[in-house]
């Protein structure tokens, strides 16, 4: 069975809401989503492992120093300013330091709270609250007790049970209901444990945009993508593009598989194992799995329409390629589905590295 790495803190963010097209909706990214991943992987009898805290040196590669400092005084700054009590119980940005507002002036850092804001979330649905930096902390510490596990030798894979997700955070932004990146982390710690080339393939129904920014031009960490096309309206909406294929040092070491709203499990099975047989001729000697599950049929936030077992069957093809694999969790939002489509997947990681 695959190790599951959990942590209490995770469940502390709670967005409440979103401001999406400027109406508030209800939040999607909900401490019960991690409540019922758990439950069904303790059903199915995989073990549950405390994620143990992990110093700064390998999140500070990934993120832009100024991007941790913000997420973790930006709350107490909010409440201090006085803004939740003028009702703004969530931090949200308000106005965005676009290339075409600055002209080609230097960016500065505005004296006003709400305008900084946007120097680090690039949308308004991704709010900061009193839980979110220590969830969000919590969440990387997951990743990497799955590395450990895995590098040890204790396990050829491990399940970190990451909330809030992570695979839309750059260098220095956030967004896309993500504040780390919690997959980049989970790559640079197997580099950092002797993995010279290692592979990062994405199964949410959204682009990666975050971890395609973050490797985009290195040649060591390969990015694919298998998503629905954000030149259909979907999120990021910028990117995400099949002619993305990395820059410079990192030329052909990225790969976008775009699908169409409406695809079943044949096609998305397919661009799933073109991505492995892509990630085998690559070299890698380490996998990163950003296990969205958000692409099945029932889920709100996404028009794609895979099933339990393109989930199961998408699954055992990871596992065939026999690397020292860890599973992140990104997205999924059904709640009454998305333990078992967890399960599922994790139950052919295994079938397939047996």
């Amino acid at each position: 069975m695959i190790p599951v790495v959990r942590s209490n803190d995770c469940l502390l963010h709670d967005p409440l809401v979103e401001m999406w097209i400027g109406m508030s909706t209800p939040a999607a990214e909900v401490p019960d989503r991690m409540t019922v991943i758990e439950r069904s992987l303790c059903d199915a009898g995989h073990p549950i492992v405390e994620a143990t805290a992990h110093d700064d040196s390998i999140l500070r590669v990934v993120h832009d120093p100024a991007l941790l400092t913000h997420l973790e005084t930006v709350w107490s700054a909010w409440v201090e300013g006085g803004y939740v009590a003028l009702g703004a119980t969530r931090v949200v940005p308000y106005v965005f330091p676009t290339a075409e507002l600055l002209h080609g002036l230097p960016l500065g850092s505005p004296a006003a709270l709400h305008a900084r804001a946007g120097l680090y979330c690039y949308d308004t649905m991704t709010s900061v609250g009193p839980g979110t930096w220590t969830a969000a902390r919590a969440a990387v510490d997951c990743a990497l007790t799955a590395v450990d596990l895995v590098t040890s030798g204790n396990t050829m894979t491990a399940y970190a049970l990451c909330r809030p997700p992570g695979h839309h955070v750059t260098r220095s932004s956030y967004g896309g209901s993500c504040y780390l990146n919690n997959a980049a982390v989970a790559a640079a710690a197997l580099r950092a444990a002797g993995h010279d080339r290692v592979a990062i393939i994405d199964v949410d129904a959204h682009h990666g945009n975050g971890t395609q920014a973050l490797f985009y031009e290195r040649a060591d960490v390969f990015y694919g993508s298998v998503h629905v096309d954000p030149g259909a309206g979907w999120f990021p909406h910028h990117m995400g593009f099949a002619d993305e294929t990395g820059r410079d040092a990192g030329r052909d070491a990225n790969l976008n598989l775009p699908l169409p709203p409406g695809t079943p499990d044949g096609p998305w099975l397919n661009a799933v194992a073109r991505l492995a047989s892509v990630v085998e001729s690559f070299g890698a000697t380490a996998l990163v799995i950003s296990l969205g599950v958000d692409a099945a049929a029932d889920d709100p936030e996404s028009p794609l329409e895979v099933s339990l077992d393109g989930y199961r069957q998408a699954g055992r093809t990871l596992g065939q390629l026999g690397f020292p694999t860890v599973a992140v969790q990104e997205g999924g939002y059904h709640l009454e589905a998305l333990g078992g489509l967890v399960r599922a997947t994790l139950e052919g990681l295994v079938v397939g590295s047996d």
